[in-house]
């Protein structure tokens, strides 16, 4: 079953074949969203997708930070918030290189989206059409 597609500005196709998601800010029981924070869940999500697929490349696409007008301003700095979703996926597409022995490519992505649907990634995902592939992917063989 395919997840989704991404048509990415090079005109490369990429798959998402696994994905997994997360509340940004699940299981903040004190404080409030600042860059301190943030800092350290975009950190962790790029950690833990490298744990996640030990073997593969990581990319992390980075997240855009809001700063509500309104916002709080405690002794951790001024609010500032990430997206709702945080996701890790994993991608594949034909092989970058052509190698003879290359069956297809892959690349583990890290994003932070504004709700779990999967559709119109491109659009909710500032950064995610503009993926270097060539560049990051891995030529794999079956």
């Amino acid at each position: 079953m395919l997840l989704t597609e991404v048509l990415l500005s090079s005109g490369r196709s990429i798959r998402l074949d696994e994905v997994r998601m997360s509340a940004t800010y699940g299981g903040m029981l004190e404080g409030y969203p600042c860059r301190r924070v943030n800092d350290w869940s975009v950190k962790h999500l790029r950690d833990a997708a490298g744990r996640q697929y030990p073997s593969l490349p990581v990319h992390l696409v980075e997240p855009v930070r809001e700063h509500p007008e309104d916002g709080i301003r405690g002794g951790l700095g001024p609010e500032e918030r990430l997206p709702a979703v945080r996701c890790v996926g994993l991608f594949s597409s034909h092989p970058v290189v052509g190698r003879a022995d290359a069956d297809f490519s892959q690349l583990v992505v890290a994003w932070y989206q504004p709700g779990p649907e999967l559709s119109g990634l491109v659009e909710s995902v500032p950064g995610l059409a503009g993926l270097p592939w060539e560049e990051l992917a891995a030529d794999r063989e079956y």
